[in-house]
């Protein structure tokens, strides 16, 4: 299957139209548990369009990536979250707070993080989709960047599956294969995989939407909608209270009952997802955007445009400074992203005679495989990059904190970017009386890059003599030998 550049631009409006649309209908149904038949919106149509953080957070992002374009990371896009993203609840807070406090991505996403299973980031996935157009392998990366943000384990892999089905949805309509293709990128036993795998169980066996619905709340217990509890409704003794947080398993479960009971019509499919409630804005927003581009515009009827249009409201992004460029309309947003497009899919597409960009999509759909051995490291590291290799240090024994006269170990990863040898100058500014282990001062060859990597591992222990603060900083600073490059890692530590 070929993609050509009409079509594409077609699939991101009805995308960002069906975001928008099942926002929207889902939001009257966010934070309370129940099971309602929906068939159009509830809320007071004089209001048009509702804002939804989904897509605010979205209008952020797409700032970074015009500013940074491929090199957009974790780092860029939690310092422009800091700077423009007013929303502190939840695990956006969390993140925030732990940035704020300088504890890079991942660590941001998993400390002290009690929702790094919810919602939040899975809801952001559509940019990293639009960017990288039946590329899943491209659109994962960055939806890996975006989630560690303030995400970790369930919430991030929710993330990183939807931006793989979203991503494939470009080139590929069959429901089994992009599932198949979305599910390879992340763990096999992990919960998100778990409740994809029951509502597939659940339609098979015969078993009606609200059904399924039961099971993946019993199976994957979530507490999204007991935060305003049941309605107009009898309480269900045997739906559980999930632990807090743990919302993306069920809210990715029902977004799927959604789209399989829904049997791909567009309508249909955002009503059940939004009938279901818990994060009723989410299930029925995402679902819509995938719907959108499996479809385009075509598969969405006039009565869901007629009463919102092409307007964009927004709740949660900070508008008083200049530099944020932020979409007024669907329109504006979709050729802000499709100008954007061809930096991120450079050499990944090729332009006809006749001017028509024409992506050929089958060949880059794959198994995700790497990737989630990739997502598989400890959460509890610090990365950075330059131009000449990348570096991963993990914290051993996964936690933050030291103790006095008590070693702590780190494991150092580190990628050669050069196709040629380096000596890496590697030292350790360290406190007052903290000694290090095997020197404080060390130095590292890096072998030449050859089949694609060339990766160096070593370790390095800290031992505190004393403590007398909460916080402390230990900075690794790294040369290689003869360039210009110097960098300067910090790695925090926390009595």
């Amino acid at each position: 299957m070929k993609l050509t550049f009409n079509e594409y631009r077609d699939k991101v409006r009805a995308c960002w139209l069906g975001k928008n649309i099942g926002g929207t209908l889902g939001a009257p149904f966010e934070c309370i548990r129940g099971v309602y038949d929906i068939s159009y919106y509830t809320h007071d149509l004089s209001l048009g369009v509702l804002p939804n953080d989904d897509l605010d957070l979205q209008l952020v992002w797409l700032n970074a990536a015009e500013e940074y374009g491929k090199n957009v990371n974790a780092e860029i896009l939690g310092e422009y979250w800091i700077s423009y993203v007013t929303a502190d609840w939840s695990e956006y807070g969390a993140g925030k707070n732990n940035m704020r406090y300088g504890l890079m991505p991942p660590i941001s996403g998993w400390y002290k993080n009690h929702n790094k299973d919810s919602c939040g980031c899975f809801i952001r996935s559509e940019i990293w989709a639009c960017l990288a157009p039946g590329h899943p392998d491209t659109a994962v990366k960055y939806a890996y960047e975006d989630a560690i943000c303030d995400h970790a384990q369930e919430g991030m892999y929710a993330e990183i599956y939807c931006a793989a089905l979203e991503s494939a949805a470009f080139a590929v309509t069959d429901r089994e294969e992009l599932v198949r293709t979305a599910l390879s990128y992340i763990p096999a036993d992990c919960a998100v995989a778990g409740a994809v795998r029951t509502v597939f169980e659940c339609y098979e066996e015969g078993k009606d939407w609200k059904e399924a619905r039961k099971a993946v709340l019993q199976r994957y217990p979530g507490s999204f909608g007991m935060l305003s509890g049941y309605r107009d409704q009898e309480p269900e003794p045997d739906i559980p209270v999930g632990s807090l947080g743990y919302d993306a398993p069920s809210n990715i479960g029902i977004m799927m009952i959604g789209w399989v009971y829904g049997e791909g019509d567009f309508s249909r499919s955002i009503c059940i997802a939004a009938g279901c409630c818990e994060d009723g804005d989410c299930t029925a927003g995402t679902l819509g955007a995938l719907l959108g581009i499996i479809g385009g515009t075509g598969a969405i009827e006039e009565k869901w445009l007629k009463p919102i249009g092409d307007e964009i409201k927004t709740i949660s992004i900070d508008r008083t400074n200049s530099c944020l460029r932020v979409p007024a309309t669907v329109s504006e947003l979709t050729q802000r992203v499709i100008n954007l497009m061809p930096v991120f899919m450079h050499g990944q597409y090729t332009l006809s005679m006749d001017g028509e960009f024409l992506f050929d999509t089958v060949e880059s759909i794959g198994s995700g495989t790497g990737f989630a051995k990739e997502i598989a490291v400890s959460p509890v590291c610090i990365r950075k990059s330059c131009s000449l290799y990348d570096i991963r240090i993990v914290y051993e024994d996964g936690s933050l904190t030291v103790q006095e006269n008590v070693p702590k170990r780190f494991q150092v990863r580190v990628d050669n970017r050069l196709n040629r040898q380096q000596w890496l100058e590697c030292r350790l500014h360290l406190p007052a009386e903290w000694t290090a282990r095997p020197a404080a001062s060390m130095c590292v060859n890096l072998n030449q890059r050859h089949g694609g990597s060339a990766v160096t591992e070593f370790d390095f222990t800290v031992t505190p003599g004393s403590i007398t603060s909460g916080r402390y900083e230990v900075q690794l600073e790294i040369k290689s030998s003869g360039r210009l490059t110097q960098m300067f890692v910090p790695i925090l530590l926390l009595a």
